[in-house]
């Protein structure tokens, strides 16, 4: 029996994560949840899944909860987050936390020697100079559930100690694979949130869409693999059947396929080395039939050649761009601006911003809020002219 805390569990991540639990209750046992906002989807799962403790983003919810279940200790905000990633005994924290709030727990969770199974990308985007190092210091396993990441992880389990060339990373192409910029300009929210193969969360459905998903995923990949971000190269996938792919010196290329469920990988991560029966559905090859790889263009996708611009600037650059981004997103969903308009605000921070090396995670968030300060104010900007 493992025990688990799961970090926002009514999110995409952590809803298929307690399938995982459901269907295995020999096997895994959620000992701490946590949640934003969505108060009666919690509410279910703490009556489902009585964990020990629980919190929310609200005071208000968390004393409304507690009355509910007296059994179950309540914490809300930061606190509550970093309380159920690193006090609260478990053998691994489940990240699935939506942006660079994850950061914090992530940190304290492993400080705490705890184990991690991780979906919020922000984590290594951020801080990979503050979290990877304590991982290897600390000696926790620090374990992928993004389907490329996992699958790159997979991959490598056959490498038997073979340095790595490169790696290949996938990417649907998303809702707007083959469109040109001009297409672009004239995309709706509605269609840039309708991903043809994968059921996700908002935001990264639309981070897809840009491509600024395969951006976040190299910096990832780069710190996690220890593969420098000029050995992976970003291929479109159509099919989305290969999920990534790992390429060593002698031309071999080994690589991990599957349906586009993400049960699969978050199941790998929680039971690896083992694996969990009938954990995901099953890809038929031969009604799938054939296989696509194309090259992305940046130029198009400006999203991920302002990843690039990021990644070899280095520093805090990947913090600065992720930051943007995260605004951005928030304000195109917000149908305050255009598709192509979150580029054009990931690349103005980018170009005010002075690199600076990050030291601590009270730096992390200092300068995400100066970078979000000034996201607001180009959106603002962005806003006012179009109502002129």
């Amino acid at each position: 029996m493992k025990d688990l805390c799961v970090l926002g569990s009514t999110g995409s991540i952590g809803t298929q994560t307690l399938d995982i639990i459901r269907n295995a209750p020999e096997e895994f046992r959620a000992v701490s949840l946590t949640a934003g906002r969505n108060i009666e989807l919690f509410r279910k799962q703490l009556e489902e899944f009585r964990p020990r403790y629980a919190a929310v983003a609200e005071m208000k919810d968390a004393v409304e909860l507690a009355k509910e279940f007296p059994k179950t200790a309540f914490g809300f905000g930061m606190n509550g987050l970093v309380t159920a990633a690193s006090i609260v005994p478990c053998a691994m924290v489940v990240n699935s936390l939506l942006g660079m709030m994850g950061i914090r727990p992530t940190y304290e969770a492993v400080r705490a020697g705890r184990d991690i199974a991780f979906a919020n990308k922000e984590t290594l985007v951020a801080a990979g100079s503050l979290i990877m190092p304590l991982v290897k210091e600390k000696g926790v396993n620090f374990l992928p559930v993004d389907s490329e990441h996992s699958a790159i992880f997979q991959s490598l389990q056959g490498a038997a100690g073979n340095p790595v060339k490169r790696i290949l990373l996938t990417a649907s192409g998303g809702p707007f694979r083959g469109y040109t910029r001009e297409r672009l300009e004239k995309v709706t929210l509605a269609q840039a949130l309708k991903h043809p193969n994968w059921s996700m969360g908002a935001k990264i459905t639309v981070d897809s869409a840009t491509m600024m998903n395969k951006g976040l995923e190299i910096i990832e990949a780069s710190w996690l693999f220890d593969v420098p971000p000029e050995n992976i190269k970003v291929l479109v996938h159509p099919e989305s059947a290969l999920h990534s792919a790992v390429e060593f010196e002698d031309g071999s290329i080994i690589g991990q396929m599957g349906a586009p469920d993400m049960h699969i990988p978050i199941a790998y991560a929680l039971s690896w080395p083992k694996r969990v029966k009938g954990a995901g559905r099953t890809l038929d090859l031969a009604a799938l039939g054939t296989l696509r790889f194309e090259e992305p263009d940046p130029e198009v996708f400006r999203c991920l050649a302002l990843a690039y611009r990021a990644i070899e600037a280095g520093g805090s650059c990947p913090c600065c761009m992720n930051a943007a981004n995260e605004e951005a997103v928030a304000a195109f969903l917000a149908e305050k601006i255009s598709f192509v308009q979150i580029a054009d605000v990931v690349e103005a921070c980018l170009d005010s911003h002075v690199p600076e090396e990050l030291a601590s995670v009270d730096q992390i968030e200092d300068l995400e809020k100066r970078v979000r300060e000034k996201a607001r104010s180009v959106i603002g900007n962005m806003m006012n002219e179009r109502r002129n």
